[in-house]
């Protein structure tokens, strides 16, 4: 059975959090998600956009497969390989909503490369083979060949 006293613990715990939660993600609590990312066949929303965006969007709602993807929710919607393409400047709006809430993999990532050159390990580590601490938390490949054929080198004297 609970006591007054365990119950107070917990509500007070809970506040903490709350209170903690709220002042972390206070940016994401107040963001502001415009209409016509939310709903892109809302004629108030297209009547807010800018100029290019107003084209955009009123071939988006002439679009009827779009519009049935839309009935799937507006993340799937604009998620679409076709949507980068063929509405640029929206998607570049609509992408930055969208990774609002990235994952965070890329922190767990660091952390355990950083925890890597610092344990034990750290003696046996070829700097050659490991590289930069950035390339080994990067999904990008150098492109060796064209570096080297872009190199220019320098005549002798």
């Amino acid at each position: 059975m609970l006591q007054d006293d365990d119950i107070l613990l917990y509500v007070t715990h809970l506040d903490a959090l709350h209170k903690d939660f709220t002042e972390r993600f206070e940016d994401l609590l107040n963001l502001q998600i415009p209409q016509w990312i939310i709903n892109p066949y809302n004629t108030t929303a297209i009547e807010e956009a800018n100029v290019i965006m107003q084209e955009e969007l009123i071939t988006i709602s002439t679009d009827e497969e779009l519009k049935q993807k839309f009935n799937q929710g507006y993340q799937k919607f604009w998620l679409q390989r076709n949507i980068e393409t063929q509405y640029p400047t929206l998607w570049n709006i609509a992408e930055k909503y969208l990774i609002a809430f990235p994952s965070s993999y890329l922190v767990e990532k660091s952390f355990s490369v950083v925890t890597n050159i610092l344990t034990k390990q750290r003696n046996r580590l070829k700097i050659n083979e490991c590289g930069d601490l950035r390339l080994q938390l990067t999904n990008i490949e150098p492109d060796v060949a064209r570096l080297v054929d872009s190199h220019q080198v320098h005549p002798s004297h």
